[in-house]
């Protein structure tokens, strides 16, 4: 039995050609297993762009650790262009899912799962929608799925004699500091991008998590009708 659970992403391109990534996740902490990289460039240093919320310091972790696991995903896409077409796979333990969609559209998933499984603290909180990873999801799918886990949590806490909060106060101070990480990473890619693609990805990552806060409580009220049946 393998000690790790495993991500695919594979993006199809018009011409015949493929590119693969396959992300390796412990199965106990979800932390991506990096691979061994050589020469890593200026960019991923930590001190570049850093984050103004980070907590880690140079001395400990010289490169930034999002920036040092999405490097390779930099170089292989430095070619495109945000609106090129793309089929993206992706392939999970239980199921596969697919879509025809551009390549910003395509990388924001990957992105995502890299930024929240590679070390960064303000990411972590995030971190256990990566085992129930659904791509290309709408609006409505993510609030429903960073509430539930957020409510969870909450449960877990309460469960191991910690303090809860039932109310989404924590969820929104969360994606606060989530988007400070997204505004820096930005700056950051900018240093690093020679077209557009990959700091679109994180664009479209960002406004997508800022919507979550946002309209939580009206998709909430929507779906109430939902519940009846538990509401008696």
């Amino acid at each position: 039995m393998t000690e790790y659970f495993k991500i695919v992403f594979a993006y199809k391109f018009t011409n015949g050609s493929v590119i693969q990534f396959d992300l390796r996740l412990d199965k106990e902490t979800l932390a991506l297993i990096p691979e061994k990289r050589t020469g890593l460039p200026e960019w991923t240093l930590l001190p570049y762009h850093q984050c103004a919320n980070c907590p880690l310091e140079e001395s400990i972790h010289p490169h930034c650790p999002v920036a040092a696991n999405f490097s390779g995903v930099v170089e292989k896409f430095k070619n495109f262009v945000s609106h090129d077409r793309v089929g993206v796979v992706v392939i999970v333990e239980e199921r596969t899912y697919s879509k025809d969609t551009t390549v910003q559209m395509g990388l924001s998933p990957l992105l995502g799962i890299i930024m929240t499984t590679s070390g960064c603290p303000v990411m972590e909180p995030l971190k256990p929608m990566v085992r129930f990873h659904l791509p290309f999801a709408s609006l409505e799918e993510t609030i429903f799925r960073m509430v539930s886990m957020y409510l969870v949590a909450q449960y877990i806490r309460k469960q191991t004699g910690k303090s809860a909060a039932w109310d989404l106060d924590g969820l929104t101070r969360i994606y606060a500091e989530v988007g400070l990480v997204n505004k820096h990473f930005v700056d950051r890619l900018l240093g690093a991008a020679k077209n557009d693609v990959n700091v679109n990805a994180l664009v479209n990552l960002d406004a997508f998590a800022k919507m979550v806060p946002l309209a939580a409580d009206s998709m909430l009220a929507k779906i109430t009708p939902y519940f009846t049946a538990l509401l008696k």
